[in-house]
């Protein structure tokens, strides 16, 4: 059985207001189509003027993540 990944690309940033902006680049087949997308995307506005903030991370197709409940306070 072949097991399939998607690659799951983020920026995140905090706002003057101490809030964090979390913003979805994209989802990608590959690593290597994940980091070109970072690459594009480090060019832009914005993005130029915070280079760390980005993640890839890579996920399993049809597997559960949350498997606990949670509350709210």
């Amino acid at each position: 059985m072949t097991t399939n990944y998607v690659y799951v690309v983020q920026h995140d940033h905090e706002l003057p207001s101490g809030a964090e902006d979390v913003k979805l680049i994209g989802v990608y087949s590959s690593d290597e189509r994940a980091q070109a997308a970072v690459e594009r995307a480090r060019l832009l506005e914005g993005f130029r003027e915070t280079p760390l903030g980005f993640h890839v991370d890579r996920y399993e197709l049809d597997a559960d993540y949350w498997k606990e409940g949670f509350s709210s306070e």
